[in-house]
C-alpha cells in the first residue's frame, strides 16, 4: 500500500469513527435526557462534533459554527426555566462573557510572554460558548477534560510517532474542547436534572 493510499485509508477510518461517535452522542442525549433538553443536547453534540472535525483538519473554528452553538445555548438557557427565561439567559450570557474573557486574557498573556499566538480566537469564542452552555463546575470540567485529553493525545502522538516534542508544535485545542463541552453538559444535565 502506498503512503497516499495509507493516508486515505486512515482518513476514511477517522471519518467513520467520527460519524459513529456523533451518532452515539446524539442518541445518548435524546435517550438519557428528557425533551426538549435532550434534543438541544443532541444538536449540541452535532455542532461540537463539526467544530472538532473542522479544527482537526484546518486548525480553525468557523464563526458560523460558534454562532450556531451560541444561539442554541441561549435557547437552552431559556428552556431551563420556561416560566422566567430572561434571568436564565442573562446569567448564561454573563458566564459566557466571563469564560471568554478569561480565555482572551490567557491568549493575550501567552502572546506577550512567548511573542506568538498560542490560542486562536476561535478557541476563545468556543470557550465563551462553553460558558453559556455550562454552569461554573461544568466549565471547569470541560476545560480540564479538554486540557488533559489534548496533552495525552500530544504525548501519545509523539511517543508512538517517534518524533521530537517542540514547544512550537501546533495543537488544535478546539478538537478537544468541543467534545468536552458536550460531555460536561451531559454529566451536568444527568446529575442535576
Amino acid at each position: 500500500m502506498t503512503r497516499r493510499r495509507g493516508l486515505a485509508h486512515r482518513a476514511q477510518i477517522a471519518r467513520t469513527a467520527f460519524k459513529l461517535a456523533a451518532f452515539g452522542a446524539v442518541a445518548a442525549s435524546i435517550v438519557l435526557v428528557p425533551p426538549p433538553l435532550g434534543a438541544l443536547g443532541g444538536s449540541l453534540a452535532l455542532l461540537m462534533g463539526a467544530i472538532a472535525l473542522h479544527d482537526a483538519r484546518h486548525f480553525t473554528i468557523p464563526n458560523a459554527l460558534n454562532a450556531a452553538a451560541l444561539a442554541l445555548a441561549l435557547s437552552h438557557a431559556a428552556v431551563l426555566d420556561p416560566s422566567m427565561p430572561l434571568p436564565g439567559i442573562a446569567l448564561a450570557a454573563l458566564r459566557g462573557a466571563i469564560t471568554g474573557g478569561v480565555f482572551l486574557a490567557i491568549r493575550a498573556g501567552y502572546e506577550k510572554w512567548r511573542g506568538r499566538e498560542g490560542l486562536g480566537m476561535g478557541d476563545v469564542k468556543l470557550a465563551a460558548v462553553a460558558g453559556v452552555w455550562l454552569d461554573g463546575i461544568g466549565i471547569l470540567i470541560a476545560v480540564e477534560l479538554a486540557a488533559v485529553s489534548a496533552i495525552a493525545a500530544y504525548l501519545l502522538r509523539y511517543w508512538l510517532g517517534g518524533r521530537a516534542m517542540r514547544a512550537t508544535n501546533a495543537l488544535p485545542f478546539g478538537l478537544y474542547l468541543a467534545p468536552a463541552i458536550w460531555v460536561a453538559w451531559l454529566l451536568d444535565t444527568i446529575f442535576w436534572l
